[in-house]
């Protein structure tokens, strides 16, 4: 994959910068946003910031749902499900608010990916080792505040690349070949009412709706 370049306008979530599009085989924009938190005694701790960029060619496959309001689409599962099998590339920015270690979001991502294989039947030894590598990558990194990981799902293959950096240095990358572990991720984080974001389903669902209805 061609290293993404950024482009020049900026959104703020929750005062970390995102460029509304950037590049990697074509132009992305930057269609959803949130954050992942948590609430202990009455305090939100924020862990991260999502940024979730779309070929804007997506709309095409999600006309089904032409004016049907964002609220209305933040709960319907379907438009998720058809959002994430829709056969344009994806890619996924967040950046970390809340510094923790690498193997702390590992252990969250393969109990959501492994949860939801489960659930559907689809858990073998091959998803198994797959997802044993995801969390082997993040194992030995540490995530400062504003470290950035990001997950890019290519078009027209079941495939997925993650890669991270932290304080400007070059990024480690790792490619996921299982298509169930790679659709899983892709759930987790934009999986409608249970992903793991509520903000960035109600972002997307919004911003898709006036999309839809232009």
């Amino acid at each position: 994959m061609r290293k993404a370049s950024w482009g020049t306008e900026v959104v703020l979530v929750d005062e970390v910068p995102f460029p509304s599009k950037i590049t990697t085989t074509k132009p992305l924009s930057l269609l959803g946003h949130g954050i992942t938190d948590i609430e202990i005694h009455f305090l939100q701790i924020k862990f991260t910031a999502i940024g979730v960029y779309l070929d804007p060619e997506i709309v095409g496959h999600l006309q089904q749902w032409k004016g049907k309001p964002g609220n209305h689409l933040a709960e319907d599962d379907d438009f998720f499900e058809a959002l994430i099998a829709a056969p344009v590339e994806k890619f996924l920015r967040v950046v970390v608010i809340k510094e923790i270690k690498g193997s702390q979001y590992g252990v969250q991502l393969e109990s959501a990916v492994r949860d939801r294989l489960a659930a559907d039947d689809k858990y073998e030894e091959e998803e198994e080792e797959a997802l044993e590598k995801v969390v082997e990558f993040f194992q030995s990194k540490y995530f400062k505040k504003d470290s950035i990981i990001t997950f890019h799902f290519p078009a027209t293959s079941p495939t997925a690349e993650i890669a991270f950096s932290t304080e400007g240095k070059e990024e480690s990358k790792l490619k996921v070949e299982n298509a169930n572990v790679v659709e899983m991720i892709k759930k987790w984080y934009l999986g409608g009412t249970r992903g793991v974001s509520a903000t960035t389903i109600t972002s997307l669902a919004n911003t898709l709706s006036a999309e839809l209805s232009k």
